[in-house]
């Protein structure tokens, strides 16, 4: 866990930040190395006015885009185009090409992403103790 981030809040098997803790600025905002995230990648990116990120695919994991502000176009190996706004979700399994474009002229768009390989660990919460379950 890097002590590079100065806004992280940590406490015993925790972290918590605000994105604007992590970086100021287009480009990656390291969630997963400020927070300490070990089971999976997780970054934020910030995209200028206008900007498209390389093609790019990945030899073995898949990935989840959320946006959280902006309007994004992601752009898929077969030619399709999926426009996405704030609250937009894509998932791209890890062959395929992808690339990521601000659809606006004057604003900033902010996606997380999330990657991962290996399959989901399945529901595995438990109550702590002394809680009984609200539903």
């Amino acid at each position: 866990m890097s002590d590079a981030y100065e806004g992280v809040e940590r406490g015993d098997g925790w972290s918590v930040a605000n994105l604007d803790d992590l970086g100021q600025g287009p480009g990656f905002r390291k969630i997963r190395s400020a927070l300490g995230v070990t089971a999976f990648g997780v970054n934020a990116i910030v995209l200028p006015p206008a900007y498209a990120t390389n093609l790019h695919f990945h030899d073995e994991q898949e990935e989840l885009y959320f946006v959280h502000s902006g309007r994004i176009a992601i752009e898929f190996g077969d030619g399709s185009v999926q426009e996405m706004e704030a609250g937009g979700l894509a998932w791209v399994d890890a062959q395929t090409h992808r690339r990521l474009r601000n659809l606006s002229d004057s604003e900033e768009a902010v996606y997380v992403c999330v990657g991962g390989k290996d399959g989901y660990v399945g529901r595995d919460g438990k109550l702590a103790p002394g809680e009984t379950d609200r539903h």
